[in-house]
This record gives C-alpha cells, structure tokens and sequence, in this order.
C-alpha cells in the first residue's frame, strides 16, 4: 500500500469547498474511491457531486495525517530524513553604521 494526496472540490454544507486528504491506498483508483466513501460518510455529499481534481503518490515523510505516519511507522524509523526545501530569501542591504 502506497500513500496519495486526492485534492479537488466537494460540497460541505450549503457550499463548496476545495480539500486535500492524504489517504492509504493500493493505487489511484483505490484512493479515489476512499474519498468519496470519507466524504460522503462525514459531509452526506454524493459520489456525483465530489470532484476530484489530482491524485498523486507522496512519499510518506510529507504527510502529517495520523493514519498516514501509523502505516508507515516502520519505515519511516528507518528513512533517511526529506532533504530540505530550498527557500530564496533575498539578504537585507547591510545597514550603514553611523
């Protein structure tokens, strides 16, 4: 089982609203079908009426969600740490010293 990250828009309430759930599956199709079956449990929301827009294979190491880090427990012991993002952080002018 692999981990996936299904985003798009579903109708939650009187609106709709876009979501991004981290999700165990076996492969994409398995992913879909576990959100529509989480989001129409929690929100009463109809299979035709959830739009999925992505669903992508994530390493583990990205996701926070709780069921997602008890998978993969194990392995992630084991996993050598994400390299870190690298961020562009433009440098102050040094100030002039009176």
């Amino acid at each position: 089982m692999d981990a996936y990250r299904v985003k798009g828009i579903a109708p939650m309430g009187k609106a709709r609203q876009q979501f991004s759930m981290d999700i165990i599956a076996t492969d994409t199709a398995d992913a879909e079908h576990r959100v529509y079956s989480i989001i129409g449990s929690r929100h009463k929301a109809n299979r035709r009426t959830i739009e999925i827009k992505s669903c992508d294979k994530i390493d583990p190491r990205e996701s926070s969600e709780p069921r997602v880090v008890d998978h993969f427990r194990e392995q992630l012991a084991t996993m050598k740490p994400m390299p870190a993002t690298k961020t562009t952080k433009q440098e102050a002018s040094p100030q002039e010293e009176e």
